[in-house]
This record gives structure tokens, C-alpha cells and sequence, in this order.
């Protein structure tokens, strides 16, 4: 199976990218997503790029060894350059990971980006948090603690859960929210949420503020970590809300694909 992560959409203003290096991350991606070493003929297959220039690849890879060639059935594997650069990354936490993404997304929205990690105890702690540059801003304390079934990520966590309605409506009953909705407002949002792969609160858990989250999970579709931007009200058009939903939600599966690959048992890092 190809487990390839996908590369961003290119901004059509932007410089454009270089087809060689896109092709090697392609191959390099396709290769960690198999199961046992690969000829030149199944990663052409796999990633859609020409056998001819697979293999010019393939060959240029295997002296930087960053792909290694078995020449007893003339196939490929992941080389010990990988691991050389992966060595920089032990021991850096899953927050630091993300950190950057937080931090490109709190300049391009003008707002808070906030980082929740989903407990086993059913809560979510905020772990981490970019600020904007405005001069009026949200602000929130790391080690926050909450109901992990509250605000947007909470409809987020809902809606991966996908609980029955009589259990959700129980745990419903017990949250604190300043505005409460209605147990069949917050339903109708877990549907959405599932639906879209983000969610609005709108002045429900804290009046006067807006929240839109999304939801990072494993690969057995777990809810593992939650981000949400959050600003005052009357700040921001609706658009806005959404645009950002849908690039939380962008980043939030690229985040789960890149923390928690097939087949491989990352244990959780604070």
C-alpha cells in the first residue's frame, strides 16, 4: 500500500517547485510505506513516475544513501542517510514538531493557534500555543484542562468517537459551558464536524470568543491531539472561519500521517 504523504497544494503565486525533488519524495515516501523492498518497475507503479526516471532517481538516491540496492533481486529499500537525518528528530517532542505549523498559522490568520493533547482520562490539556502580532489578543495558559467533549475540538472528539446518542447525551449533560447549546445543536454540530473535519464554536464555551478546531488522530483513528485558532467575536468575517477550518483540517491529517505511520508504534511525547 502506498502511504505516501501528500505535498501541499502550491500557491499559484508562489515559486514554482522542482520536479526532481518532488519525484525523490514521492519514491522516498512510497518506498517508507512498503512492506518489503521494491524494483524499479513497482515504485514507477506507486508513485506514477516513469520507470526511466525512477531509476535515474533511484540510482542518484543509492550513492547519497538515502535508498539502498539489493543486487541479489535488483531492489530498492530505505537507505541509512534516512536515518542519519531522522536521528535529529529522537527525542524532540510531538509539540516542538508542530510547533512551526502553529506558528505559520497564528501569522497568516492574525489569531491565537492553541495545541491540545487528548488524554486518556478523557480531557484535553493545552500543551502548547503561537500568538498573533495584534495588539488585542486571546490569551490562554499552558496546562489549561478541559472536558475533552467541550468547545470545537469537543464536537471534533465526538464526532471521531462517534458515540452512541444516549451515551453522548449523558457525558453532554455533565459539561460546563458559559452559553450551553442545546443537545441537539451541539449533535447537529458533531455531524458536521464529522462531515467537514472541523468545527465552529461560536460563544458557547466562552462568550465573546470564537473557536475553530481540528482533529489530529492516529492511524486507527484516534483522537490524539486538537488544534483550534481562537479569537474575540466581530473580529473576522464567517469566510474566514471557514478557510481556516479547512487548513486546520489540512494540517491536522498531514500532522497524524507524519506522528503516527503505518505500522510504526510512536509512543505519545509531551
Amino acid at each position: 500500500m502506498d502511504t505516501a504523504l501528500p505535498l501541499p497544494e502550491r500557491d499559484p503565486g508562489a515559486q514554482r517547485d522542482v520536479g526532481a525533488v518532488i519525484h525523490a519524495i514521492r519514491i522516498l515516501q512510497h518506498l517508507a510505506g512498503a512492506t518489503g523492498p521494491l524494483g524499479v518497475a513497482a515504485v514507477a507503479r506507486g508513485t506514477g513516475i516513469s520507470p526511466s526516471t525512477c531509476f535515474n532517481i533511484l540510482r542518484t538516491l543509492t550513492r547519497a544513501r538515502f535508498v539502498a540496492f539489493r543486487d541479489s533481486d535488483k531492489t530498492y529499500t530505505l537507505g541509512l542517510a534516512v536515518a542519519e537525518l531522522a536521528a535529529g528528530l529522537i527525542g524532540v517532542s510531538h509539540a516542538e514538531l508542530i510547533r512551526p505549523e502553529l506558528e505559520r498559522l497564528a501569522l497568516n490568520y492574525d489569531m491565537l493557534i492553541v495545541l491540545w493533547r487528548v488524554t486518556e482520562d478523557g480531557h484535553i490539556v493545552l500543551i502548547d500555543r503561537a500568538h498573533s502580532h495584534t495588539a488585542v489578543r486571546v490569551e490562554m495558559r499552558v496546562g489549561l484542562r478541559l472536558p475533552m467533549l467541550v468547545g470545537a475540538v469537543g464536537r471534533c472528539v465526538a464526532a471521531a468517537l462517534d458515540l452512541p446518542a444516549d451515551e453522548l447525551r449523558r457525558r453532554f449533560a455533565t459539561l460546563r459551558w458559559q452559553s450551553p447549546p442545546s443537545f441537539e445543536a451541539y449533535l447537529a454540530d458533531v455531524a458536521l464536524a464529522r462531515q467537514q473535519g472541523w468545527s465552529l464554536d461560536q460563544n458557547n464555551l466562552y462568550r465573546g470568543l470564537i473557536t475553530v478546531a481540528a482533529l489530529v488522530r492516529d492511524r486507527n483513528g484516534q483522537p490524539r491531539f486538537g488544534i483550534s485558532g481562537i479569537t474575540i467575536s466581530g473580529q473576522y468575517a464567517p469566510e474566514t472561519f471557514s478557510r481556516l477550518g479547512e487548513e486546520l483540517r489540512e494540517v491536522a491529517a498531514f500532522t497524524g500521517k507524519a506522528l503516527f505511520p503505518l505500522g510504526h508504534g510512536i509512543p505519545d511525547q509531551e
